[in-house]
């Protein structure tokens, strides 16, 4: 399958035009939600081929986002990249334990993420 739509998950404007223009320019089709609770909702009635999810937000977390992802039977096909400033082993077992399929640590380098993304499909 490969990946076309994106969903970035990120409360960070700065973060979310960073990844959206990177993402653009390397021809990904992006939407982007402001918490992980509306990152939920927008997976679900938009089915994108990725989300790239923060993990550090108000309200749901991103850790508790991708879990509910995962869960939800419409949507736990769509794989889920954390992208995070938590850079501590604990948080990277624990980000894949909730069903993510990869973790990148902010500030998340370009031709990795597109590298990783070429990788999926």
């Amino acid at each position: 399958m490969a990946v076309k739509n994106i969903l970035i998950v990120d409360d960070s404007p700065t973060e979310r035009a960073f990844l959206e223009g990177l993402l653009v320019k390397s021809g990904y089709s992006v939407t982007v939600a402001n918490s992980g609770e509306e990152g939920v909702e927008r997976a679900k009635s938009d089915q994108p081929d990725l989300i790239l999810m923060d993990v550090v937000m108000p309200g749901l977390n991103g850790f508790q986002a991708t879990r509910a992802i995962m869960r939800e039977e419409t949507t736990k096909h769509i794989p889920v990249f954390i992208c995070t400033t938590k850079d501590q082993e604990t948080d990277k077992i624990w980000g894949m334990r909730q069903g993510a399929k990869d973790y990148l640590v902010k500030p998340v380098n370009g031709a990795e993420l597109i590298s990783k993304i070429k990788a999926l499909g």
